[in-house]
């Protein structure tokens, strides 16, 4: 379908999910041109799983980190956009809650003339389902500090998830010096972009392993915000469309239909 996606996968003890991920991320991209690019801080055996997987898969491809390099998932998502070869970037956790499927739309999203697509939870035909109620409230409460601190989060109903698709020249000239684990925000305040879509999907239950949060966690975003908060870009010119969940279906059909 004419431009090449790169999905980055940041990996820390996901070896129950990485081949499924990639069997359910190659079954919503029939037709597409894309590979994936697992960036891996595992102390498990996921590195050796991932070598099996990129063996046998030849869309997937996976770089373990030493341990001096890493310095938090942000930073492994930044190393595999740069790594990546893919007109458009993508991002996406690996314990499936971000459902492979969205890809398609989201990649039906960027053809149409987007800068970034975002799924958003929080507009019609979207859920957050597969978070219990305290997620819920560290979620929420995670928004809102973000939309305190950064005028760009403002227009974005769900821009604290962490998976969304871009377009990589948006790279260049960025400053983007991440912190802890929320890439998406670090995108959000310092790339340049003209045109955002959102688009409905369900947040779903973790497929394998546990939840990476924790107290190191939340002070890291504290610290990124403040950061941002000084560093950030302006966005006033920045467009933010939302698309039903009827659109979002007639805009596939268009721009890349089932084969």
């Amino acid at each position: 379908m004419g431009r090449t996606l790169s999905v980055v996968v940041p990996t820390f003890n996901e070896a129950g999910n990485v081949a499924e991920l990639a069997k359910q991320v190659g079954e919503a991209l029939q037709g597409v041109d894309y590979n994936i690019w697992f960036i891996d801080d595992s102390n498990d055996n996921t590195p050796e799983v991932l070598e099996e997987l990129c063996k046998k898969d030849a869309h997937c491809h996976f770089r373990h980190r030493k341990e001096e390099e890493q310095t938090g998932l942000a930073t492994a998502v930044i190393d595999g956009f740069h790594m990546a070869d893919g007109d458009f970037l993508a991002c996406m956790d690996a314990d499936l809650q971000h459902p492979p499927a969205i890809l398609r739309p989201m990649y039906a999203a960027m053809l149409s003339g987007a800068d970034i697509c975002i799924p958003s939870r929080l507009i019609r035909g979207g859920s957050d389902g597969g978070l219990n109620i305290v997620r819920k409230f560290v979620s929420g409460t995670a928004r809102w500090m973000g939309k305190v601190a950064l005028p760009s989060l403002r227009n974005i109903s769900d821009p604290t998830s962490g998976l969304f698709m871009f377009r990589k020249e948006m790279l260049e000239g960025a400053d983007l010096q991440p912190i802890g684990w929320k890439i998406m925000v670090e995108v959000l305040a310092m790339c340049k972009y003209s045109l955002v879509v959102e688009i409905p999907y369900e947040f779903q239950d973790r497929n394998s392993g546990e939840s990476k949060i924790s107290k190191k966690v939340t002070l890291q975003y504290i610290e990124q915000l403040k950061d941002l908060s000084r560093r950030g870009i302006s966005h006033d010119t920045a467009i933010v469309t939302r698309w039903s969940p009827e659109f979002t279906e007639s805009m596939i059909k268009k721009y890349c239909p089932a084969e």
